[in-house]
């Protein structure tokens, strides 16, 4: 189904990221599970795929008409540079959705183990929000996040309220080019690989984020470090 909307707010969120909030015009709620995302019909190509893009949501389903994305300008193409050299408050945008099986299903009955680098943070944290609003069972929660450098970090603070707040909720980052960062320098996949170095059954591990990096977690996860390949789900960002 598409919907019409219009941009309502921009904020900054980090080098080179944006926020984005937009309201859908009507009365009806837009309805979605925590983890999905949109497709945009941006004003981009006069050929219709070339204009669709794909944006996950990143606040939590609230019964409201107002949903958050988070773009970054180092994703490149059309898109991000309507976003960044065009939109503004009050620009029209087009979607369709929600769309795609990235959210978690109940009963959750496993630990979670959410990996992600840049804006493959906001399904996950619309995922966390969402876990917090309704107050759902779960077991442990564990949020590792890459990013270059420290005004990288997306919901930072965000993340740090959460993790004194939300029963079981860890939250690790990974900084690849700042040296001087005192938690972890390097990739995600050091913080991974020694939490989680002996397989076991009782996790699921959900990854999101640039292909590559999905590409070595999904391949460490499963054949270095004997993962089964139902534990690891995963949503490429490009």
């Amino acid at each position: 189904m598409w919907y019409d909307s219009h941009i309502i707010k921009i904020e900054d969120a980090g080098t080179g990221t944006k926020r984005f909030w937009v309201e859908t015009e009507g009365e009806n709620p837009f309805d979605f599970k925590a983890g999905q995302f949109v497709v945009m019909d941006l004003p981009i190509s006069d050929k219709r795929l070339k204009r669709w893009r794909s944006y996950s949501i990143a606040n939590p389903p609230d019964g409201g008409r107002v949903l958050e994305f988070c773009i970054s300008r180092y994703e490149p193409g059309a898109g991000t540079r309507f976003f960044f050299e065009e939109a503004g408050v009050g620009t029209a945008i087009r979607f369709k959705g929600p769309e795609g099986g990235f959210y978690l299903r109940e009963p959750i009955e496993k630990d979670l183990v959410f990996i992600c680098t840049g804006t493959g943070i906001a399904p996950f944290r619309s995922m966390i929000q969402d876990l917090r609003n309704r107050q759902t069972p779960h077991k442990n929660l564990h949020l590792i996040f890459g990013t270059r450098t420290e005004t990288g970090i997306l919901y930072g603070q965000e993340m740090e309220a959460l993790a004194g707040e939300l029963p079981g909720f860890r939250y690790d980052v990974a900084l690849s080019r700042q040296p001087e960062w005192p938690g972890f320098r390097g990739y995600v996949h050091q913080i991974y690989e020694a939490a989680y170095a002996t397989a076991r059954p009782d996790i699921l591990f959900y990854i999101c984020g640039w292909s590559a990096m999905v590409d070595d977690a999904v391949a460490k996860l499963i054949v270095e470090m004997g993962y089964d390949r139902s534990q690891v789900i995963y949503e490429l960002y490009g």
